[in-house]
């Protein structure tokens, strides 16, 4: 009677690969994380920056008929929503500029370094490739 001794279990090679496939599977779940994440902060600052029209136009009826003002207003104006949709995007860069007449808002969004979100006094809201520049007076988006 011989007796044959095998023992089981998994080679040096195998679990390398095993590892090696699930760090591969990890990285790619955390990727697609980090975009879901950004679109998220993107959508949050969208929806800030709309909330501050219906915002300045409340401060617009309630002030005389001006905007002048609605930038640095804490308790009646936009700055609030507005330093709230700067620190989503993580301080990149945002801009309020306002006059008597009129006011313009824009945060740069997270998932683009290129692209801003911009609403202002005209009930403009939309995506594009520039910042506001305060001293131009151009208050449309």
């Amino acid at each position: 009677m011989i007796q044959k001794s095998f023992k089981r279990g998994f080679t040096l090679i195998e679990l390398l690969v095993v590892i090696a496939i699930i760090g591969i599977l990890a990285s790619v779940v955390l990727a697609s994380l980090n975009s879901a994440r950004d679109r998220g902060s993107d959508a949050a600052i969208k929806s800030s920056l709309n909330n501050a029209r219906s915002q300045a136009e409340l401060y617009y009826d309630s002030n005389s008929r001006r905007y002048d003002g609605v930038c640095v207003d804490s308790d009646e104006g936009i700055s609030q929503m507005f330093v709230a949709a700067d620190n989503l995007n993580g301080n990149l860069d945002a801009n309020c500029i306002d006059a008597a007449g009129a006011w313009a808002a824009n945060a740069q969004l997270v998932a683009s370094t290129t692209l801003w979100y911009c609403v202002d006094s005209t009930g403009s809201a939309q995506t594009t490739g520039d910042t506001l520049d305060a001293d131009s007076n151009d208050f449309e988006c």
